[in-house]
């Protein structure tokens, strides 16, 4: 999946401490990142790169905003007039951020996305949601503070579930309606107030495809920025008819496929992925976490 980048090491603490000329820079203007391409490769502009473009040194390097660190290599939020400046007086382009899926190195894939959730959280947190005040960035942990009324806002992190239902040899796969991805998923749903994460699987298979399930299993999670979202996986089965009573305002079509006639090839990008293989293998099988 995107964020397994093993022998590399992403750390998330924070600590911001001023840059260096070496430090990367990420970009964004909308869904846009600035990088550029050195065949399937993504390289991202670094501080002394946006000096030398023009950038005032004094205002980068005492505006910044710390990210992560991958290894040895810190990561920061760069202002929308860098990345112009990098764009007219460089190498570097503006590419939408779906090139996640299909760019190397996997870590700086992982770490464009990454910055793509953050940086569109602290553009959403410049002012206080209870006085309307702007807020400032805490000195000791990764939070947006109002110095106002004391409002404090943590970066967004929102519960969901993929759902690999099964009958037998067969899984259910599904088209979902009017959005841009349209290859073949599990059912998805994000978690409501006051209900477990288990009741949540129960919820989204009733409402979207009007079937009852038992035996639900965690499988895996994983971080999704491209929704703010921390995704559990459960494989759960078919507890009475398979009838599907499809909910058209949702998804486009659904239905069951044996595991040598699943339309679906690795990607090794996403959890949805990872668990459509697992059930075409045989792996599922060995899942055993029951509730």
């Amino acid at each position: 999946m995107i964020q397994d980048i093993a022998p590399h090491q992403y750390r998330n603490e924070y600590q911001p401490i001023k840059p260096t000329a070496n430090s990367i820079l990420l970009c964004y203007k909308g869904r846009n990142l600035l990088l550029r391409r050195e065949g399937e490769e993504v390289v991202y502009p670094t501080f002394k790169e946006a000096v030398n473009a023009g950038v005032d040194e004094g205002d980068l390097y005492h505006t910044y905003t710390y990210l992560f660190t991958i290894d040895d290599r810190r990561f920061y939020l760069g202002g929308a007039k860098s990345g112009e400046a990098l764009c007219e007086h460089s190498t570097y382009e503006w590419e939408d951020v779906s090139f996640f899926r299909a760019s190397k190195p996997k870590y700086l894939s992982f770490a464009g996305i990454t910055g793509w959730q953050l940086s569109r959280w602290y553009e959403t947190r410049r002012f206080c949601g209870r006085c309307g005040k702007p807020m400032v960035h805490d000195e000791k942990e990764r939070m947006m503070r109002c110095p106002s009324c004391g409002l404090m806002e943590f970066p967004k992190i929102c519960p969901a579930v993929i759902i690999g239902v099964t009958h037998g040899n067969k899984i259910l796969m599904l088209k979902y309606a009017g959005r841009e991805f349209k290859k073949y998923a599990l059912l998805a749903g994000f978690n409501e107030v006051g209900e477990t994460i288990e009741e949540t699987v129960h919820r989204e298979v009733m409402e979207e495809v009007g079937l009852k399930v038992k035996n639900i299993r965690y499988y895996k999670s994983q971080p999704w920025s491209m929704s703010d979202t921390l995704l559990m996986g459960f494989f759960c089965e078919l507890d009475g008819e398979e009838e599907i009573k499809l909910d058209q305002e949702e998804l486009a079509l659904a239905e069951w496929f044996e595991r040598d006639e699943m339309p679906v090839k690795d990607e090794d990008c996403s959890l949805t992925n990872e668990m459509m293989m697992a059930f075409k293998r045989g792996e599922w099988r060995l899942i055993h976490i029951r509730y």
